[in-house]
């Protein structure tokens, strides 16, 4: 049914293409069962044949890279869940960087120069046209303005939108294929795609990677030994971005790191601290702190280049953190369950399997010196073991945690992420706890309960007025419903039954203890209402006794 439709499409020709790079690859099984058998050539050779022996992440990988810039964001998305994927799917799908053969640059400068509005010659007083670096997205090349700043410029690759937009509507098709035959639940492909499109629409915007790198030179002003390329704004424009260049060791260059005198030790540190003050203090942090994107500088310096790729957190999401890691340090098995729960957000879940797995997640965790990436990945793990699927953002999260304690260890691998971390997360939780801070939430609480109150009435009559009107409808399904009505009706009876009693107690009682023969002070009216009461409380406590 979806193969015939995407054959009335235009995207008819990279259906095609695309259908015949999985063929090569050997995952035809997978295109099958997504109604798309037709749409690749069948042919087979030698060359087809040892492709097919290799491991499945490996085919996954080269094929992502053969199908381009839309499939290799994918492939990184993709490795940053560990909660959906085993280790070896996403380690491997970590060696997408999207690297490409670059585009001449008789291609490129025109590009360039509608993207500045101006020529080279306006814009730069040297431009070198020696590719810096080339990605399936952008290509990187050095200058000099003409106030003598020496800058990196980043180009956008020609004739990328068309065959993105393409590759997504035909992503999407294929998600709501998936999702309509009730295949893979927990991956939630829709989501996934919409991760995706957010991810590229980033991507394909230079002004948005300039923002937040200007956002984060911004919030790490207090660090002096912290650098963040200033974005010259003048000449960045959604196809282009111009940026200081800085020059810098790469963490797991020894030879480099050696050259520039650099104390691996304070490096560590000082990384650590940043990246941490990224995700607890400010919640928006460089999510891909690979040692390409993190530079040693002379004096002990740490330089963060590269925004393409940002994480966002809010500040509730960010006190959750918090409780995630003080539980994990403590060993509290039902404050990791119950986060992962709460972050998953579902509701259809074993809660003493996975109370089980938390105990041996914290058990595991308490056996020896924590170790953040061990502890992130198990979590991961934990989630995947019980099929719930993490937040993007927190996935995201968890991998740029990963990847920056991974260089913070090739530069010192005696460092300690959770020495560093733990006074800054008993800060933080004083300060969220505070007498101030829990008195300014209490007055925000009852600055919205009063508003609750001065809303209640004016709803109450719209609900009354609709009810009136007889347009207020609902629909309850509870399972014995009809033992419910029965219960309900029978209580209803016994409720009206002790009203009427009652009034006529109250209205007859006073006269009729007065009237008839008397016995020990009381009249024989008073004493049958004496009986009356105890033979009641009596059937009161035996229907009490039956229920339990």
């Amino acid at each position: 049914m979806l193969a015939g439709t995407l054959l009335a499409l235009r995207d008819h020709a990279r259906v095609r293409a695309i259908g015949a790079v999985v063929a090569r690859y050997g995952i035809e099984d997978v295109m099958q069962r997504l109604g798309l058998a037709e749409l690749w050539p069948r042919t087979s050779s030698k060359a087809q044949a040892g492709l097919r022996e290799q491991a499945a992440p490996v085919r996954l990988r080269r094929a992502l890279e053969e199908l381009g810039p839309t499939f290799i964001k994918l492939g990184q998305i993709l490795a940053t869940r560990n909660d959906l994927l085993p280790q070896e799917w996403t380690q491997e799908l970590e060696k997408l960087q999207g690297q490409a053969a670059p585009v001449p640059w008789s291609v490129m400068k025109p590009e360039l120069e509608q993207a500045l509005g101006q020529s080279l010659e306006q814009a730069f007083a040297w431009f070198d046209t020696d590719v810096l670096a080339a990605a399936s997205m952008a290509q990187v090349y050095r200058a000099r303005l003409h106030d003598g700043a020496q800058v990196v410029v980043k180009v956008q690759r020609p004739g990328l939108k068309p065959l993105i937009q393409a590759d997504l509507r035909l992503l999407s098709q294929i998600a709501r294929l998936v999702q309509q035959q009730g295949l893979l639940p927990e991956y939630r492909p829709h989501d996934i795609v919409r991760a995706l499109a957010q991810a590229i629409a980033d991507e394909l915007d230079f002004t948005r990677e300039a923002a937040n790198g200007m956002a984060v030179r911004e919030n790490l002003r207090e660090f002096d030994y912290l650098v963040v390329p200033r974005v010259h704004e003048a000449w960045t424009s959604p196809a282009v971005m111009v940026q200081d260049y800085v020059q810098g060791a790469s963490p797991v260059n020894a030879a480099a790191l050696d050259a520039i005198e650099a104390d691996r030790e304070i490096l560590a540190r000082r990384g650590a601290l940043a990246f941490l003050h990224m995700v607890l203090e400010d919640g928006l942090f460089h999510a891909d702190p690979h040692p390409g994107n993190v530079l040693a500088l002379p004096g002990n310096r740490v330089a963060f280049i590269d925004f393409g790729l940002v994480g966002r957190l809010t500040a509730r999401r960010r006190q959750q953190l918090l409780i995630l890691l003080r539980a994990i340090v403590d060993g509290q098995a039902e404050g990791v369950a119950t986060t992962l729960l709460d972050w998953s957000g579902a509701d259809d879940f074993d809660w003493a399997r996975l109370e089980e797995s938390a105990q041996r997640y914290v058990a595991r965790q308490g056996s020896g010196l924590l170790s953040i990436s061990a502890a992130l990945l198990d979590f991961m793990a934990l989630a995947r073991e019980n099929r719930l699927m993490l937040p993007p953002d927190l996935a995201l999260l968890f991998k740029a945690f990963i990847t920056a304690d991974g260089v913070l260890k090739r530069l010192d691998p005696q460092f300690d992420v959770i020495a560093v971390a733990q006074p800054m997360i008993a800060d933080l939780m004083r300060r969220h706890y505070s007498p101030r801070r829990l008195y300014a939430d209490l007055q925000r609480s009852l600055l919205e309960s009063r508003q609750i109150a001065m809303d209640a009435p004016q709803l109450l009559r719209l609900l009354m007025h609709r009810v009136r009107q007889g347009k207020v409808q609902a629909r309850i399904e509870i399972q014995g419903m009809q033992r419910l009505g029965a219960s309900l009706q029978k209580a209803a009876t016994r409720l009206a039954i002790a009203i009427v009693t009652a009034a006529f107690v109250l209205v007859l009682g006073p006269a009729l203890l007065t009237r008839g023969p008397a016995w020990l002070g009381l009249t024989i009216f008073g004493w049958a209402g004496l009986l009356a009461a105890l033979v009641g409380l009596v059937l009161v406590l035996w229907g009490f006794w039956r229920r339990r």
